[in-house]
């Protein structure tokens, strides 16, 4: 079978920066398989990217090297570092792509990428996705093992998940993402909604919770679960996040409904 590799990028596809990538990875190993997982993670937008990794990279056979480049921090002292787990290898900026990988893997080891005989000379102060990340994942499936590109660091960067925080008499969390569709997702897990419950946002209530989206009514909007496992607000065949005016960031507030009526 081909050695494997998933890109993830906030590139976008007007620019030739994901297709310059692969060849520096076809140059370096002409079988391996690529995988666009997707190159439309919004600019500059980590929590977004570890987001979209997390809910993505158990889907991929053993041996997959999840190639992530959201770099906001690219040329600067941020370093370059490799996860390796039991069944997966992740290459990235230490930048907190990573932190849903570290929280959901039980074992994992990561290095700071240091090994410069696999780099492209000279190295770009901004575009290491070329001179750096690509190569090593290329040399990666050409048998070199994790230990060959840097030591083991234990101060790797974790970026904060905003988690609900209790207030008054439930809970107060926040929108994570929007969606191509429009769909909401919060901070909430299912096992923080009551029953049965209310969730709040600018002015609008959300009552009911669905098992899929052909299950809402039209013009409804409902609670379903994600496919990344938190609570999203959605609507059947349309944008929940115009219809609530909703965008990243806005606070939600998750009631039960017996205890609001009190």
């Amino acid at each position: 079978m081909p050695a494997l590799i998933t890109l993830t990028t906030d590139f976008g596809l007007r620019d030739p920066f994901v297709g310059i990538m692969k060849g520096v990875m076809l140059a370096i190993n002409a079988d391996v398989k690529l995988v666009d997982l997707t190159h439309e993670v919004e600019s500059f937008g980590v929590l977004e990217g570890a987001l979209t990794l997390a809910e993505s990279y158990r889907y991929f056979p053993p041996g997959t090297i999840h190639l992530v480049v959201v770099d906001p921090g690219v040329g600067s002292e941020r370093r370059p570092i490799l996860v390796s787990t039991p069944d997966c290898v992740f290459i990235g900026p230490d930048n907190g792509i990573f932190t849903l990988v570290y929280e959901r893997e039980p074992a994992f080891e990561v290095r700071h990428i240091i090994a410069e005989q696999y780099f492209r000379r000279p190295v770009s102060r901004t575009f290491q996705g070329r001179d750096i990340f690509a190569p090593v994942a290329a040399w990666l499936t050409r048998g070199r093992p994790p230990e060959h590109f840097g030591p083991v660091i234990g101060d790797y960067v974790r970026v904060e998940i905003p988690k609900p925080v209790p207030s008054g008499e439930g809970l107060t969390g926040s929108v994570l993402r929007v969606d191509k569709f429009g769909n909401v997702t919060t901070n909430f897990r299912p096992g923080d909604l009551p029953a049965p419950f209310r969730l709040l946002i600018h002015k609008r209530a959300i009552t009911r919770l669905v098992s899929s989206y052909s299950e809402g009514n039209p013009g409804e909007i409902f609670a379903i679960v994600g496919s990344a496992g938190f609570v999203e607000m959605s609507a059947r065949e349309s944008s929940a996040a115009a219809i609530l005016k909703a965008k990243k960031g806005d606070p939600v507030r998750l009631e039960s409904v017996q205890r609001a009526a009190s």
